[in-house]
């Protein structure tokens, strides 16, 4: 940890020194000196203020040993051994990591009663599936789950875990990064690895104005957390030849002060993460009955309205139907985005998408960065177009069909 070491010796105007500080992080306590909470660490007191008042101190780093830790996990999320669609992603880009270091790629499974359902996870290559299967361990609760993974890890070592970007994965990850001290890097976008196992980890920050590149490489584990949607699964594999390995932990680690009284199954819907056809509104709609040709053309396409956060905030639609980092992030087969410009954190939400339409004014609107088909101009023209035509194509397919 740096710190900034005030020499009270040899400041002989106060006054002056105070003021060096552009973030006003110098003040005078007491008649001495001190730095407080406002530091930025920027050392213009160290370079503009009196010769040896302030010194720029670092702790010594003591370097890991990277050899220690071998392995690329990724964390099995489940609901009674139903596997979530974001652990076969995270399995893909564990492989892709892992094949860039010649790592195993592991899994580790916590539950009760899921020993069987491993086969799954061994047909897309996972190399082994650790399992905790445990009668205590039945319904989601933070601390014996905590506590069998923190158990995989001590035993282990793998030098990477990878979590889905959900409820529970949020919750998570983060108590395991604090009880191994080591950093945890939130909706990652991009991940990558280097040579000496240290992984990138890339994510929109500030509001998605610039794309933040963080690198644990004095910690281990390195954790992450993936939203589902942003990778794709990998393909299945012919003749797995991964195997399973059934774990122990002191059953009284997995005590909870949790108990689950109720377990209550919500009704399935079809959310927009897995619609195939989705149409976008922005703001470029003048007021929220105009939605309804967007909504129409959806209809017709058999696909679902989602929205940018300015709509959402509008009230315009619910706010499940947000696309973007402060949202969903969706892949379906096909997107048009009507009006949309193209901000960065709302493309981080929809770049995978097989096939983008967007339709814009603006010739140089971002989005057509991304766009596989630009349509150049207005909304209200270009909308009702696609209505019709798509109405004649259906018409013309009903047509064939009787006749046929």
């Amino acid at each position: 940890m740096a710190r900034i070491i005030v020499n009270q010796d040899k400041i002989e105007n106060k006054e002056d020194v105070i003021s060096i500080c552009p973030f006003s992080a110098i003040e005078e306590i007491e008649g001495k000196i001190e730095i407080n909470a406002a530091c930025k660490m920027c050392k213009m007191c160290v370079k503009k203020g009196p010769k040896g008042a302030f010194e720029f101190e670092e702790d010594e780093i003591i370097a890991i040993n990277k050899d220690e830790w071998r392995g690329v996990t990724v964390y099995v999320e489940h609901n009674d051994g139903d596997i979530h669609p974001v652990t076969y992603e995270l399995i893909g880009k564990a492989r892709e990591l892992a094949g860039k270091i010649n790592h195993p790629v592991y899994c580790v499974f916590v539950g009760n009663k899921i020993k069987d359902k491993c086969s799954q996870l061994l047909s897309y290559g996972v190399d082994e599936v650790f399992v905790y299967d445990y009668e205590e361990l039945d319904k989601f609760r933070i601390e014996p789950y905590t506590a069998a993974v923190e158990n995989y890890i001590s035993n282990i070592k793998p030098t990477i875990m990878l979590f889905g970007g959900t409820t529970i994965g949020r919750s998570l990850a983060p108590r395991l990064a604090a009880r191994f001290k080591t950093g945890l890097t939130a909706d990652c976008t991009i991940l990558d690895i280097q040579e000496n196992t240290d992984l990138d980890q890339i994510r929109p920050a500030f509001g998605g104005n610039i794309m933040a590149h963080i690198n644990t490489p004095n910690h281990r584990p390195q954790f992450a957390t993936v939203r589902y949607k942003i990778f794709s699964a990998p393909e299945k594999v012919e003749n797995p030849t991964g195997k399973v390995t059934l774990c122990n932990i002191e059953k009284d680690k997995l005590k909870s002060n949790i108990n689950v009284l109720e377990t209550k199954i919500k009704n399935k819907i079809i959310g927009i993460e897995d619609a195939e056809v989705v149409v976008v509104i922005s703001r470029a709609f003048k007021k929220a009955e105009d939605i309804k040709m967007a909504e129409k053309l959806a209809e017709l396409l058999d696909g679902q309205i989602g929205g940018t956060r300015p709509t959402i905030e509008a009230g315009w639609i619910d706010p499940r139907k947000q696309i973007g980092l402060s949202g969903r992030t969706v892949k379906p087969k096909l997107i048009i985005t009507c009006g949309v410009s193209g901000a960065v954190q709302f493309v981080a939400g929809m770049k995978g998408s097989e096939y983008i339409v967007a339709i814009n004014q603006d010739e140089n609107a971002p989005i057509f960065d991304v766009a596989h088909l630009a349509l150049i101009g207005d909304i209200y023209e270009i909308i009702p177009i696609l209505i019709e035509k798509i109405k004649n194509i259906k018409k013309e397919s009903e047509v064939a069909v009787t006749l046929s």
